[in-house]
């Protein structure tokens, strides 16, 4: 049986939370996948994701992130039917609630589907590279998009895991990908840019973005990052070759990771574990309010 629809909260919309600058928000997770590596298909039943959907927004997310295709390294595509028999019933639900939902898809037919269901956010790991319907689509429609850096699909991507320096050559891509986006129409105040931690990156490049985090406000953008439960933190402690922690057991360092980022300003982390998350940024918040403002500034 589908859990009871909580009350609706007074939510702001998807358009007023991208111009949110003084405090970072938090996105959480809703895999609606048998293959996700982050929580092994927990949620892919169409109940239980709606029910883990609504937890989430209890718990504070300011935006519930649905998805019906795993990216993790590897993995295969559904079909276009399937993905949408995973997202559209769950977005349905959760935006009926009054949630802020966005659509983790690749696919302008999925986006489009996910849209007319109640969906206000468009959150694309390819940057719309893979599908080329997608930004006609969202730009006639003028929807926030959220795009990521991607360099190929799961099953090729980490062969192309090279960089001659990661951050200003993801930094360069992506300033591309800008340009390109505002040229095929994306209005720029709905635009978000993701430097795509673990796509087409290992560890090291990984880390070397961590350390420079304030470095993504070179593109002018609102830049969201998703650490949430990645390998490479997985690897944080263990014997070099061991295997890495399970993915439900990296929320301490997902939640450090968060923290980094509302410190460097970002816009929005995008986790899985959200009430730790919000908690640790309200310390944060809570910091920054009461630091001097040429140290904020």
């Amino acid at each position: 049986m589908t859990a009871p629809a909580p009350r609706k909260r007074n939510m702001p919309d998807a358009t007023e939370l991208l111009s949110v600058r003084d405090r970072t928000l938090v996105m959480g997770v809703v895999n609606v996948t048998p293959d996700s590596f982050s929580d092994g298909g927990q949620w892919f039943e169409q109940d239980a994701a709606i029910a883990h959907g609504r937890e989430v927004v209890a718990a504070g997310a300011d935006i519930v992130d649905v998805g019906g295709e795993s990216t993790r390294p590897g993995a295969e595509r559904p079909s276009v039917e399937e993905e949408l028999r995973r997202v559209v019933p769950v977005v349905t639900a959760l935006a009926a609630d009054g949630a802020v939902v966005s659509v983790d898809t690749m696919r302008a037919s999925v986006a489009r589907a996910a849209v007319d269901a109640g969906a206000s956010i468009v959150n694309d790991v390819s940057g719309g590279l893979a599908d080329p319907e997608m930004v006609p689509w969202v730009a006639s429609d003028r929807l926030p998009f959220i795009a990521m850096h991607w360099r190929g699909h799961s099953t090729e991507m980490q062969s192309r895991a090279v960089y001659d320096d990661v951050v200003e050559d993801v930094i360069r891509e992506l300033a591309q990908r800008r340009d390109a986006l505002l040229e095929g129409g994306i209005d720029e105040e709905r635009l978000v840019l993701d430097p795509g931690l673990g796509f087409a990156k290992n560890a090291d490049h990984n880390w070397a973005l961590m350390a420079d985090l304030p470095a993504l406000h070179e593109l002018d953008q609102p830049i969201l990052l998703g650490a949430s439960r990645k390998t490479f933190l997985g690897r944080l402690g263990r014997d070099e070759g061991g295997a890495p922690r399970p993915a439900p057991d990296r929320d301490v360092e997902t939640t450090a990771t968060s923290v980094m980022a509302a410190m460097a300003g970002l816009w929005c982390v995008r986790v899985h574990d959200v009430a730790s998350t919000v908690r640790a940024l309200s310390v944060v918040q809570a910091a920054l309010e009461h630091a001097p403002e040429d140290l904020v500034d």
